[in-house]
């Protein structure tokens, strides 16, 4: 019970249900993303499908985590929002780089330093900013607006009327 890591057979039957397990909980989680990003959809299921195929490709280890991830589509939204979409692909490989470059250093024993109420403080300011962003959806005519008293880009638009299809639509889907 406690042999949290343990070497077992490979098992064809297992494997390709785990596969498939992981690819149908990948796909809403990437397009989810993409949303709070501000970017195409498409984008978002390509990848995720490259960072699968490399991730199989290469190898990982138990509870690896290479899918989408909510703080990246976080720190992407203001990313696109300061430079523009062509510079994403160049940012992500960059990502990539510094990652491999931070796992073969082993700097991975220095998160140990962080306190425990700074680890959660960090999911629910994440939390918090998945949650805003989502209110972006029951907005029309939706455009980007420079702020000059705060000196940032943010996005503007008209509310949804409450009695609108496409707003009792998503009403509907919630509850």
């Amino acid at each position: 019970m406690f042999d949290l890591i343990s070497k077992r057979s490979a098992n064809l039957k297992n494997d390709v249900l785990a596969g498939l397990t992981a690819v149908l909980t990948l796909i809403p989680e990437a397009v989810a993303f993409t949303f709070v990003a501000g970017i195409d959809p498409m984008m978002g299921l390509y990848g995720s499908f490259f960072i699968g195929f490399i991730t199989a490709v290469f190898g990982g280890r138990p509870a690896m985590i290479s899918g989408a991830a909510d703080s990246m589509a976080v720190v992407t939204t203001a990313f696109i929002i300061m430079f523009g979409l062509e510079y994403l692909l160049a940012a992500v490989v960059l990502t990539g780089l510094l990652q491999v470059i931070f796992g073969a250093l082993k700097m991975g024993k220095f998160i140990r330093l962080l306190p425990h109420p700074v680890m959660l403080g960090f999911v629910n300011g994440l939390a918090i900013v998945i949650g805003m962003a989502q209110f972006g959806q029951f907005k029309e005519n939706i455009r980007v607006v420079y702020d000059k008293q705060h000196d940032m880009f943010t996005y503007a638009g008209d509310w949804m009327q409450l009695t609108s299809p496409a707003t009792l639509t998503m009403m509907g889907l919630i509850a």
